[in-house]
Protein backbone atom coordinates (compact mmCIF):
# COMPACT_ATOMS: atom_id res chain seq x y z
CA UNK A 1 0.00 0.00 0.00
CA UNK A 2 1.35 3.72 -0.62
CA UNK A 3 2.17 5.88 2.39
CA UNK A 4 2.38 9.38 3.12
CA UNK A 5 6.13 10.64 3.98
CA UNK A 6 4.81 12.11 7.39
CA UNK A 7 2.91 10.83 10.41
CA UNK A 8 -0.02 12.63 11.02
CA UNK A 9 -0.61 13.13 15.10
CA UNK A 10 -3.27 15.56 15.58
CA UNK A 11 -5.78 17.79 14.42
CA UNK A 12 -6.61 21.50 15.44
CA UNK A 13 -7.95 24.62 14.10
CA UNK A 14 -5.44 27.46 12.72
CA UNK A 15 -5.69 30.80 10.67
CA UNK A 16 -5.07 31.20 7.28
CA UNK A 17 -1.77 33.56 7.39
CA UNK A 18 -2.91 35.39 3.95
CA UNK A 19 -6.99 36.43 4.88
CA UNK A 20 -6.85 35.27 8.69
CA UNK A 21 -9.90 32.94 8.44
CA UNK A 22 -10.06 29.77 10.78
CA UNK A 23 -9.01 26.65 8.73
CA UNK A 24 -8.70 22.74 9.69
CA UNK A 25 -5.13 22.42 10.28
CA UNK A 26 -3.49 18.36 10.92
CA UNK A 27 -0.32 18.18 12.90
CA UNK A 28 2.35 15.66 11.26
CA UNK A 29 5.98 14.40 12.21
CA UNK A 30 8.12 14.11 9.27
CA UNK A 31 12.15 13.97 9.36
CA UNK A 32 11.90 14.30 13.50
CA UNK A 33 10.52 17.48 12.81
CA UNK A 34 6.74 18.62 13.69
CA UNK A 35 4.99 20.57 11.01
CA UNK A 36 1.23 22.17 11.05
CA UNK A 37 -0.81 21.67 7.46
CA UNK A 38 -3.67 24.08 6.14
CA UNK A 39 -5.54 24.94 3.33
CA UNK A 40 -7.60 27.72 3.03
CA UNK A 41 -10.50 27.94 0.49
CA UNK A 42 -9.34 30.95 -1.09
CA UNK A 43 -5.30 30.87 -0.63
CA UNK A 44 -4.41 27.20 -1.41
CA UNK A 45 -2.40 24.97 1.26
CA UNK A 46 0.26 26.19 3.39
CA UNK A 47 2.92 24.41 5.39
CA UNK A 48 4.94 25.60 8.40
CA UNK A 49 7.66 24.11 10.49
CA UNK A 50 6.39 24.63 14.43
CA UNK A 51 8.70 21.90 16.05
CA UNK A 52 12.45 20.72 15.54
CA UNK A 53 12.02 18.46 18.79
CA UNK A 54 9.58 15.50 18.24
CA UNK A 55 10.00 14.34 21.69
CA UNK A 56 9.87 17.90 23.26
CA UNK A 57 6.49 18.71 21.61
CA UNK A 58 4.73 14.95 22.50
CA UNK A 59 5.98 15.93 26.14
CA UNK A 60 3.96 19.08 26.53
CA UNK A 61 1.09 17.21 27.05
CA UNK A 62 2.69 15.91 30.57
CA UNK A 63 2.60 19.33 31.60
CA UNK A 64 -0.86 20.15 31.02
CA UNK A 65 -3.06 21.51 33.85
CA UNK A 66 -6.23 22.51 35.22
CA UNK A 67 -7.59 25.87 33.47
CA UNK A 68 -6.93 28.79 36.55
CA UNK A 69 -9.89 31.22 34.84
CA UNK A 70 -10.04 34.82 35.93
CA UNK A 71 -13.10 35.94 38.67
CA UNK A 72 -14.47 37.91 35.62
CA UNK A 73 -15.02 37.89 32.25
CA UNK A 74 -15.31 41.25 29.99
CA UNK A 75 -17.46 39.58 26.37
CA UNK A 76 -19.43 37.20 25.54
CA UNK A 77 -18.23 33.70 23.52
CA UNK A 78 -20.38 34.53 20.00
CA UNK A 79 -18.18 34.10 17.02
CA UNK A 80 -15.57 31.55 18.66
CA UNK A 81 -12.13 31.60 19.20
CA UNK A 82 -9.94 33.40 18.10
CA UNK A 83 -12.76 36.32 17.22
CA UNK A 84 -14.54 36.97 20.94
CA UNK A 85 -11.29 38.20 22.92
CA UNK A 86 -11.78 40.45 25.77
CA UNK A 87 -11.48 37.54 28.05
CA UNK A 88 -14.56 35.14 27.15
CA UNK A 89 -15.85 32.34 28.87
CA UNK A 90 -14.09 30.01 26.48
CA UNK A 91 -10.82 30.80 27.26
CA UNK A 92 -9.10 28.59 29.46
CA UNK A 93 -6.37 30.80 31.51
CA UNK A 94 -6.35 33.59 33.54
CA UNK A 95 -3.95 36.96 33.51
CA UNK A 96 0.00 35.15 34.27
CA UNK A 97 1.26 38.38 32.88
CA UNK A 98 -0.91 41.67 32.13
CA UNK A 99 0.51 44.49 29.73
CA UNK A 100 -0.91 47.66 30.40
CA UNK A 101 0.40 49.98 27.25
CA UNK A 102 0.52 53.88 28.53
CA UNK A 103 1.43 55.18 25.66
CA UNK A 104 1.94 54.17 21.85
CA UNK A 105 4.62 56.63 21.25
CA UNK A 106 8.44 55.45 21.13
CA UNK A 107 11.97 57.06 21.01
CA UNK A 108 12.72 54.76 17.84
CA UNK A 109 10.80 53.59 15.08
CA UNK A 110 11.96 49.48 15.46
CA UNK A 111 12.06 47.61 12.39
CA UNK A 112 10.92 44.59 14.47
CA UNK A 113 7.94 46.00 16.86
CA UNK A 114 4.45 44.29 17.41
CA UNK A 115 2.82 47.28 18.12
CA UNK A 116 4.28 49.61 15.05
CA UNK A 117 5.13 52.50 17.46
CA UNK A 118 7.42 55.26 16.52
CA UNK A 119 8.08 58.84 17.92
CA UNK A 120 4.73 60.26 15.69
CA UNK A 121 2.38 57.23 16.50
CA UNK A 122 -0.42 57.54 18.54
CA UNK A 123 -0.86 59.53 21.69
CA UNK A 124 -0.11 59.11 25.55
CA UNK A 125 -3.05 57.86 27.59
CA UNK A 126 -3.92 59.92 30.12
CA UNK A 127 -4.00 59.28 33.66
CA UNK A 128 -7.58 58.58 34.03
CA UNK A 129 -7.67 55.87 31.11
CA UNK A 130 -4.57 54.19 32.75
CA UNK A 131 -5.93 53.77 35.99
CA UNK A 132 -9.23 52.33 34.51
CA UNK A 133 -6.73 49.65 32.36
CA UNK A 134 -5.19 49.17 35.57
CA UNK A 135 -8.49 48.51 37.68
CA UNK A 136 -9.66 46.53 34.71
CA UNK A 137 -6.72 44.33 35.75
CA UNK A 138 -7.94 43.93 38.97
CA UNK A 139 -11.36 43.18 39.00
CA UNK A 140 -10.35 40.29 36.51
CA UNK A 141 -7.77 39.10 38.71
CA UNK A 142 -8.16 40.84 42.69
CA UNK A 143 -4.43 40.23 43.22
CA UNK A 144 -2.81 40.13 39.58
CA UNK A 145 0.57 38.12 39.54
CA UNK A 146 2.52 40.42 37.19
CA UNK A 147 1.60 43.53 35.36
CA UNK A 148 4.25 44.84 33.03
CA UNK A 149 3.96 48.99 32.36
CA UNK A 150 4.30 49.05 28.45
CA UNK A 151 4.25 50.78 25.45
CA UNK A 152 5.36 52.44 22.89
CA UNK A 153 8.44 53.22 25.45
CA UNK A 154 6.86 54.18 28.95
CA UNK A 155 9.54 55.78 30.09
CA UNK A 156 8.22 58.87 27.61
CA UNK A 157 5.07 59.01 29.60
CA UNK A 158 4.77 62.61 31.63
CA UNK A 159 2.77 61.46 34.42
CA UNK A 160 5.52 57.72 34.34
CA UNK A 161 5.54 58.04 38.15
CA UNK A 162 1.90 58.97 38.87
CA UNK A 163 1.13 56.08 36.93
CA UNK A 164 3.23 53.24 38.92
CA UNK A 165 2.29 55.11 42.49
CA UNK A 166 -1.24 53.97 41.40
CA UNK A 167 -0.14 50.70 40.50
CA UNK A 168 1.47 50.25 43.52
CA UNK A 169 -1.10 51.09 45.25
CA UNK A 170 -3.18 48.43 44.00
CA UNK A 171 -2.70 44.92 45.08
CA UNK A 172 -0.29 44.25 42.26
CA UNK A 173 2.17 41.06 43.71
CA UNK A 174 5.03 41.91 41.25
CA UNK A 175 5.21 45.05 38.87
CA UNK A 176 7.16 45.50 35.50
CA UNK A 177 8.40 48.21 33.13
CA UNK A 178 9.18 47.72 29.61
CA UNK A 179 11.70 49.46 27.75
CA UNK A 180 14.33 49.98 25.43
CA UNK A 181 16.81 51.36 28.05
CA UNK A 182 17.27 54.58 26.25
CA UNK A 183 16.29 56.87 29.25
CA UNK A 184 17.26 54.39 31.77
CA UNK A 185 20.63 55.34 30.07
CA UNK A 186 20.46 58.70 29.86
CA UNK A 187 19.22 60.00 33.08
CA UNK A 188 20.53 58.21 36.03
CA UNK A 189 18.50 59.93 38.47
CA UNK A 190 15.42 58.12 36.56
CA UNK A 191 16.93 55.02 37.70
CA UNK A 192 17.05 56.31 41.26
CA UNK A 193 13.71 57.34 41.14
CA UNK A 194 12.53 53.82 39.73
CA UNK A 195 14.60 52.17 42.40
CA UNK A 196 11.91 53.57 44.56
CA UNK A 197 9.40 50.81 43.45
CA UNK A 198 11.55 47.89 44.79
CA UNK A 199 10.95 45.64 46.18
CA UNK A 200 8.28 43.38 43.65
CA UNK A 201 9.56 46.11 40.58
CA UNK A 202 11.44 45.30 38.15
CA UNK A 203 12.54 46.26 34.81
CA UNK A 204 12.29 44.16 31.89
CA UNK A 205 14.81 45.58 29.20
CA UNK A 206 14.94 45.06 25.98
CA UNK A 207 18.34 43.45 24.68
CA UNK A 208 18.78 41.56 21.69
CA UNK A 209 22.18 41.51 20.73
CA UNK A 210 25.48 42.57 21.39
CA UNK A 211 26.14 43.40 17.60
CA UNK A 212 25.41 46.96 16.21
CA UNK A 213 24.34 45.78 13.03
CA UNK A 214 22.25 43.41 14.53
CA UNK A 215 20.40 45.70 16.39
CA UNK A 216 20.33 48.12 13.49
CA UNK A 217 18.52 45.84 11.46
CA UNK A 218 16.06 45.02 14.22
CA UNK A 219 15.87 48.29 16.23
CA UNK A 220 16.99 50.79 13.46
CA UNK A 221 20.03 52.35 15.54
CA UNK A 222 23.19 51.57 17.02
CA UNK A 223 22.47 50.33 20.85
CA UNK A 224 25.53 48.79 22.46
CA UNK A 225 26.92 51.64 23.94
CA UNK A 226 22.98 52.33 25.62
CA UNK A 227 22.92 48.63 27.02
CA UNK A 228 26.07 49.35 28.46
CA UNK A 229 24.96 52.30 29.89
CA UNK A 230 21.67 51.42 30.96
CA UNK A 231 22.78 48.34 32.94
CA UNK A 232 25.52 50.41 34.86
CA UNK A 233 23.07 52.17 36.15
CA UNK A 234 20.99 49.85 36.90
CA UNK A 235 23.48 47.33 38.61
CA UNK A 236 24.75 50.22 40.37
CA UNK A 237 21.72 50.47 42.13
CA UNK A 238 20.57 46.18 41.85
CA UNK A 239 17.19 47.07 40.26
CA UNK A 240 15.93 43.70 39.36
CA UNK A 241 16.08 43.45 35.31
CA UNK A 242 15.24 41.06 32.94
CA UNK A 243 16.90 40.85 30.02
CA UNK A 244 14.85 40.55 26.86
CA UNK A 245 15.83 38.55 23.69
CA UNK A 246 13.83 38.91 20.46
CA UNK A 247 15.22 36.46 18.59
CA UNK A 248 15.67 35.57 14.73
CA UNK A 249 17.32 32.97 12.52
CA UNK A 250 20.04 33.71 10.83
CA UNK A 251 20.53 36.86 12.56
CA UNK A 252 20.97 36.87 16.49
CA UNK A 253 20.16 33.37 17.29
CA UNK A 254 24.12 32.27 17.64
CA UNK A 255 24.06 34.95 20.48
CA UNK A 256 21.69 33.22 22.78
CA UNK A 257 24.17 31.61 24.95
CA UNK A 258 26.14 34.44 25.15
CA UNK A 259 23.67 36.62 26.48
CA UNK A 260 22.55 34.10 29.28
CA UNK A 261 26.28 33.68 30.27
CA UNK A 262 26.16 37.81 29.99
CA UNK A 263 23.04 38.01 32.13
CA UNK A 264 24.79 35.34 34.85
CA UNK A 265 27.61 37.97 35.82
CA UNK A 266 25.57 41.20 36.46
CA UNK A 267 24.79 41.52 39.46
CA UNK A 268 20.68 43.26 38.52
CA UNK A 269 19.71 40.91 36.35
CA UNK A 270 17.08 37.76 37.34
CA UNK A 271 16.80 36.29 34.45
CA UNK A 272 16.74 36.37 30.60
CA UNK A 273 13.43 35.84 28.33
CA UNK A 274 14.13 34.88 24.84
CA UNK A 275 10.86 35.65 22.10
CA UNK A 276 10.88 34.11 18.93
CA UNK A 277 9.67 36.77 16.48
CA UNK A 278 6.29 37.38 15.85
CA UNK A 279 5.14 37.99 12.65
CA UNK A 280 2.80 41.02 13.67
CA UNK A 281 3.08 44.49 13.39
CA UNK A 282 5.80 46.17 11.94
CA UNK A 283 8.47 43.70 10.57
CA UNK A 284 10.95 45.11 8.36
CA UNK A 285 14.15 43.02 6.90
CA UNK A 286 12.05 39.52 7.77
CA UNK A 287 11.32 36.61 5.38
CA UNK A 288 9.04 34.29 6.84
CA UNK A 289 10.20 31.12 5.13
CA UNK A 290 13.69 31.33 6.46
CA UNK A 291 13.79 33.90 9.35
CA UNK A 292 11.25 31.70 12.04
CA UNK A 293 12.50 30.15 14.93
CA UNK A 294 10.30 27.98 16.71
CA UNK A 295 10.36 27.63 20.52
CA UNK A 296 11.88 24.31 20.45
CA UNK A 297 15.30 25.06 17.89
CA UNK A 298 15.55 27.99 20.73
CA UNK A 299 15.50 25.84 23.67
CA UNK A 300 18.24 23.76 21.44
CA UNK A 301 20.03 26.43 21.16
CA UNK A 302 20.23 27.62 24.88
CA UNK A 303 21.83 23.65 25.36
CA UNK A 304 24.01 23.96 22.49
CA UNK A 305 25.55 27.15 23.23
CA UNK A 306 25.74 27.75 26.77
CA UNK A 307 27.35 24.73 29.85
CA UNK A 308 24.70 25.42 32.45
CA UNK A 309 21.20 24.05 31.25
CA UNK A 310 20.88 20.29 30.17
CA UNK A 311 17.64 18.93 28.65
CA UNK A 312 16.18 18.14 32.04
CA UNK A 313 16.21 21.81 32.73
CA UNK A 314 14.05 23.77 30.75
CA UNK A 315 10.72 22.50 30.93
CA UNK A 316 7.47 23.51 29.75
CA UNK A 317 5.35 25.90 32.17
CA UNK A 318 1.86 24.02 32.65
CA UNK A 319 0.21 27.03 32.35
CA UNK A 320 0.85 27.04 28.38
CA UNK A 321 3.03 24.21 27.28
CA UNK A 322 3.01 24.91 24.00
CA UNK A 323 4.49 28.36 24.61
CA UNK A 324 6.07 28.34 27.70
CA UNK A 325 9.68 26.76 28.47
CA UNK A 326 11.32 27.74 31.77
CA UNK A 327 14.39 27.02 33.48
CA UNK A 328 15.97 28.40 36.87
CA UNK A 329 18.93 28.15 38.49
CA UNK A 330 20.30 29.67 41.61
CA UNK A 331 23.33 31.83 42.10
CA UNK A 332 25.65 31.10 45.27
CA UNK A 333 29.02 32.32 45.78
CA UNK A 334 29.97 32.47 42.45
CA UNK A 335 28.45 29.19 40.77
CA UNK A 336 25.87 28.87 39.24
CA UNK A 337 23.76 25.69 40.30
CA UNK A 338 20.69 25.01 37.51
CA UNK A 339 17.66 24.32 39.72
CA UNK A 340 14.84 22.73 37.32
CA UNK A 341 16.28 19.25 36.72
CA UNK A 342 15.32 18.49 40.42
CA UNK A 343 11.62 19.22 40.24
CA UNK A 344 9.40 16.28 39.85
CA UNK A 345 7.30 17.13 37.06
CA UNK A 346 4.01 16.00 38.88
CA UNK A 347 4.94 19.06 41.46
CA UNK A 348 3.86 21.66 38.85
CA UNK A 349 0.49 19.96 38.17
CA UNK A 350 -0.30 19.39 41.59
CA UNK A 351 0.41 21.99 44.31
CA UNK A 352 -0.52 18.96 47.07
CA UNK A 353 2.54 17.24 46.10
CA UNK A 354 6.43 18.79 46.92
CA UNK A 355 8.57 15.50 46.49
CA UNK A 356 11.89 17.31 44.97
CA UNK A 357 14.73 14.77 44.05
CA UNK A 358 17.80 15.62 45.55
CA UNK A 359 19.98 12.38 45.02
CA UNK A 360 21.98 13.06 42.05
CA UNK A 361 23.73 16.21 43.42
CA UNK A 362 24.77 15.64 47.28
CA UNK A 363 26.32 19.16 47.33
CA UNK A 364 23.53 21.07 46.11
CA UNK A 365 21.31 18.87 48.82
CA UNK A 366 23.60 20.47 51.06
CA UNK A 367 23.11 24.27 50.00
CA UNK A 368 19.90 23.77 49.95
CA UNK A 369 19.10 22.45 53.02
CA UNK A 370 21.21 25.23 54.67
CA UNK A 371 19.57 27.63 52.11
CA UNK A 372 15.90 26.99 52.69
CA UNK A 373 15.54 26.06 56.35
CA UNK A 374 16.05 27.27 59.61
CA UNK A 375 17.34 23.65 60.68
CA UNK A 376 18.24 20.02 59.01
CA UNK A 377 14.26 19.35 57.78
CA UNK A 378 14.18 18.08 53.93
CA UNK A 379 10.55 18.72 54.63
CA UNK A 380 10.99 21.94 55.30
CA UNK A 381 13.41 22.93 52.97
CA UNK A 382 11.35 21.15 50.13
CA UNK A 383 8.47 23.16 50.39
CA UNK A 384 9.97 26.42 50.61
CA UNK A 385 12.20 25.27 47.39
CA UNK A 386 8.85 24.13 46.06
CA UNK A 387 7.30 27.58 46.05
CA UNK A 388 10.01 29.37 43.52
CA UNK A 389 9.29 26.73 40.88
CA UNK A 390 6.70 28.44 39.08
CA UNK A 391 6.39 30.99 36.24
CA UNK A 392 6.45 33.92 38.66
CA UNK A 393 9.23 35.68 40.37
CA UNK A 394 8.35 34.73 44.35
CA UNK A 395 10.54 34.07 47.40
CA UNK A 396 9.90 32.45 50.66
CA UNK A 397 12.95 31.23 52.20
CA UNK A 398 14.73 32.59 55.16
CA UNK A 399 18.40 32.88 53.99
CA UNK A 400 17.56 33.33 50.14
CA UNK A 401 16.36 36.17 48.08
CA UNK A 402 15.41 37.30 44.51
CA UNK A 403 19.35 38.33 44.06
CA UNK A 404 19.68 34.42 44.16
CA UNK A 405 17.37 33.40 41.17
CA UNK A 406 17.88 33.12 37.77
CA UNK A 407 15.02 32.27 35.22
CA UNK A 408 15.28 31.47 31.63
CA UNK A 409 11.90 31.77 29.74
CA UNK A 410 11.20 30.56 26.43
CA UNK A 411 8.12 32.80 25.28
CA UNK A 412 6.89 31.97 22.07
CA UNK A 413 3.86 34.30 20.57
CA UNK A 414 2.45 32.69 17.78
CA UNK A 415 0.98 34.11 14.89
CA UNK A 416 -1.02 33.68 11.84
CA UNK A 417 1.57 31.10 10.25
CA UNK A 418 1.82 28.64 13.64
CA UNK A 419 -1.28 29.56 14.89
CA UNK A 420 -2.95 26.93 17.04
CA UNK A 421 -6.55 27.73 18.68
CA UNK A 422 -5.58 25.21 21.55
CA UNK A 423 -2.25 26.94 22.51
CA UNK A 424 -4.48 30.15 22.24
CA UNK A 425 -6.93 29.10 24.25
CA UNK A 426 -4.33 28.39 27.31
CA UNK A 427 -2.62 32.07 26.45
CA UNK A 428 -1.45 33.74 29.77
CA UNK A 429 0.03 36.64 28.89
CA UNK A 430 -2.49 39.64 28.22
CA UNK A 431 -2.67 43.08 26.98
CA UNK A 432 -5.47 45.71 28.51
CA UNK A 433 -7.04 47.42 25.48
CA UNK A 434 -8.24 50.82 24.99
CA UNK A 435 -11.85 49.89 25.71
CA UNK A 436 -10.12 47.77 29.19
CA UNK A 437 -10.82 44.46 27.48
CA UNK A 438 -8.15 41.78 28.45
CA UNK A 439 -7.20 40.14 25.06
CA UNK A 440 -4.69 37.50 24.39
CA UNK A 441 -1.26 38.96 23.39
CA UNK A 442 -0.97 36.88 20.66
CA UNK A 443 -4.61 37.74 18.84
CA UNK A 444 -4.63 41.39 20.35
CA UNK A 445 -1.48 42.17 17.67
CA UNK A 446 -3.37 39.95 15.14
CA UNK A 447 -7.18 41.25 14.90
CA UNK A 448 -7.87 43.93 17.88
CA UNK A 449 -5.06 46.76 17.35
CA UNK A 450 -6.64 49.76 16.16
CA UNK A 451 -7.08 49.45 12.44
CA UNK A 452 -6.99 45.73 12.37
CA UNK A 453 -10.38 45.51 14.76
CA UNK A 454 -11.86 47.16 11.30
CA UNK A 455 -10.41 44.40 9.23
CA UNK A 456 -12.00 41.86 11.77
CA UNK A 457 -15.22 43.26 12.01
CA UNK A 458 -15.29 42.57 8.02
CA UNK A 459 -14.53 38.91 8.79
CA UNK A 460 -16.70 38.07 11.71
CA UNK A 461 -19.77 40.04 9.65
Amino acid sequence: MPTRKYTYYDFTLSLCPTCLKRVDAKIVFEDNKVYMLKRCPEHGPSTVIIADDVAYYKNIRNYNKPSETPYTFNTRTHYGCPYDCGLCPDHEQHSCLTVVEITDRCNLTCPTCYAGSSPTYGRHRTLDEVKRMLDAVVTNEREPDVVQISGGEPTLHPQLFEILDYAKSLPIKHLMLNTNGIEIAKNPELVKRLASYAPNFEIYLQFDSFRNEVLQSMRGAHLVSIREQALEHLNALNLSTTLVMTVQMNLNDDEIGQVIDFALKQRCVRGVTLQPTQIAGRLENFDPAKDRITLTEVRRKILEQTGIFNADDLIPVPCNPDALVMGYALKLGGEVFPLTRYVNPADLLDNSRNTIVYEQDEQLHSKMIKLFSTGNSVEEATEKLHSLLCCLPQIHAPSLTYDNLFRVIIMQFIDAYNFDVRSVKKSCVHIVNKDCKIIPFETMNLFYRDEKREYLQQLIN
